[in-house]
């Protein structure tokens, strides 16, 4: 009797020391950007081209999923923001905010972020000689030249709903990168941004409140890149 009690007891120690599952993701971060909403876009690699993008509300002191959606990235992958090179066709990892939001289209009914509409003189400045780098500029300005530019509205699939990633964004680094968003899928991977089909595009326009102080953290789910160092 006693041995079998022994047994038991050990038992339950050893189940009481058993780690749980694991909490949600964002409980899992090294920093979620402080507000009470947050976009998280994972892929299995930094060689992967396809993940998950993940929207959670923190309610009650926990992080609640509100939404998810598969999720393209850059043709070439995923690497470290900090290390990021113009032109490589790289989704930049790391935690940005949200500046504002704009599309082709009108913003879906109940957008509360910011919107900017897409018309036929929107540019989005890449040229890293031109005071405008990483900037929309309507028009485009003579220093920043149309071939290291996006003509915004060429793009009415991709850019019909959008959201700035403000990756090298208040100081931009020129050759670092510029124009990376949050946007709708186009034909196959990125070349550099994050993409979710339409449908789930417009419910994360519909869901992100500036008053919660939404960021994107993207990442790998291990290694350097992954999101829990973001």
């Amino acid at each position: 009797m006693r041995r079998t009690g022994a047994l038991v007891l050990a038992s339950v120690s050893l189940l009481a020391l058993a780690p749980g599952p694991p909490g949600p993701l964002p409980e899992r971060m090294a920093d979620t950007g402080g507000g009470t909403q947050l976009i998280t876009a994972r892929a299995a690699r930094t060689s992967s081209t396809t993940g998950t993008v993940t929207w959670w509300n923190r309610r009650g002191g926990r992080w609640v999923e509100a939404g998810s959606a598969p999720a393209r990235f850059g043709a070439r992958g995923l690497v470290e923001g900090r290390s990021r090179t113009q032109g490589t066709n790289t989704t930049p990892t790391g935690l940005y905010d949200l500046p504002y939001a704009f599309g082709t289209e009108p913003a879906p009914a109940g957008t509360a972020t910011p919107h900017r509409k897409v018309g036929p003189d929107s540019w989005w400045c890449q040229d890293n000689g031109s005071r405008s780098y990483n900037r929309w500029t309507e028009p485009r300005p003579a220093d920043c030249r149309a071939a290291e530019s996006e003509h915004l509205a060429s793009y009415g699939t991709q850019y019909a709903h959008a959201l700035v990633i403000g990756f090298n964004y208040a100081r931009p680094v020129r050759g670092r990168g510029a124009g990376i968003f949050l946007h709708v899928d186009g034909r196959g991977a990125t070349a550099g941004c994050v993409s979710v089909p339409k449908d789930a595009m417009r419910r994360i326009l519909r869901w992100a409140d500036p008053a919660r102080r939404p960021h994107i953290a993207i990442g790998t789910r291990s290694g350097p890149t992954a999101l829990t160092r973001y």
